[in-house]
């Protein structure tokens, strides 16, 4: 099995779902007592979150490069960044390093698109929602992606950096996310992309009228099929060389 190399702490909360979800689909390929080799760089969510707020992004990217650096040093054969917003300097951190990057919203993309639908909801941290960097990449990959109104993209933000990064699951929050997802469905989606990576902390299938793409689940189930896939390391793609 090939080295997973994680960039986390963005939050820990969703990291240490990252960890279990790695070693569960381990154990289910392998069976027995197999569980994922993988490195993990976990970084301040404390000075990220400030950096994002004043949109320093590429300091911020700085900050994921030098922790791909390091987990490259640590023998790690891929790369991926446990979260969803912080895919905004994905290219950053791609160059930084030799080995590939394992970029989340092509793993949920791939999963959309097997499913056989094309038009979805997208919801995650304001920055997720309304910027291109992620959009882009889900449109880029065939999909047609709609998004909340601003009143529900203020509630979805809200309740993942003031309760979910802290552990805290509200049933109100549930319901308020459901009133979202029910007005995303309205719209015509046809299945709704949690797509950041706290949000499956709060919402599952049983809480939507339509399938729900997990990205952190999605992501880590596309590592650990890659990191199986052969004895040698993935290559890197011509797109993410370019």
């Amino acid at each position: 099995m090939k080295t997973i190399g994680l960039i986390g702490g963005m939050s820990w909360e969703s990291t240490a779902e990252y960890y279990r979800l790695l070693n569960e689909f381990t154990r289910d390929r392998l069976g027995g007592l197999h569980s994922a080799r993988c490195v993990l760089y976990s970084v301040d969510f404390a000075e990220i979150e400030q950096l994002q707020v004043q949109g320093r992004w590429t300091e911020a990217g700085e900050i994921l490069a030098a922790a791909a650096r390091a987990l490259e040093a640590a023998g790690a054969d891929m790369v991926l960044i446990c979260t969803n917003t912080m895919h905004k300097v994905a290219d950053q951190v791609e160059t930084a390093v030799s080995i590939p990057l394992l970029h989340l919203a092509d793993a949920t993309a791939e999963a959309v698109r097997a499913s056989g639908l094309r038009r979805v909801g997208l919801l995650g941290t304001a920055f997720t929602m309304e910027q291109d960097f992620y959009r882009g990449r889900l449109e880029a990959g065939g999909l047609d992606v709609r998004v909340p109104d601003a009143e529900g993209r203020e509630t979805v933000h809200r309740v993942i950096y003031e309760e979910l990064c802290l552990g805290i699951v509200r049933e109100e929050s549930r319901a308020a996310y459901q009133k979202v997802i029910a007005d995303l469905v309205a719209d015509g989606a046809e299945g709704v992309i949690l797509g950041c990576t706290e949000i499956e902390l709060l919402i599952g299938a049983e809480d939507s009228p339509v399938p729900v793409f997990p990205t952190a689940r999605l992501h880590a189930e596309a590592a650990v099929r890659t990191a199986l896939s052969d004895g040698r390391r993935p290559q890197r793609s011509e797109a993410s060389r370019q």
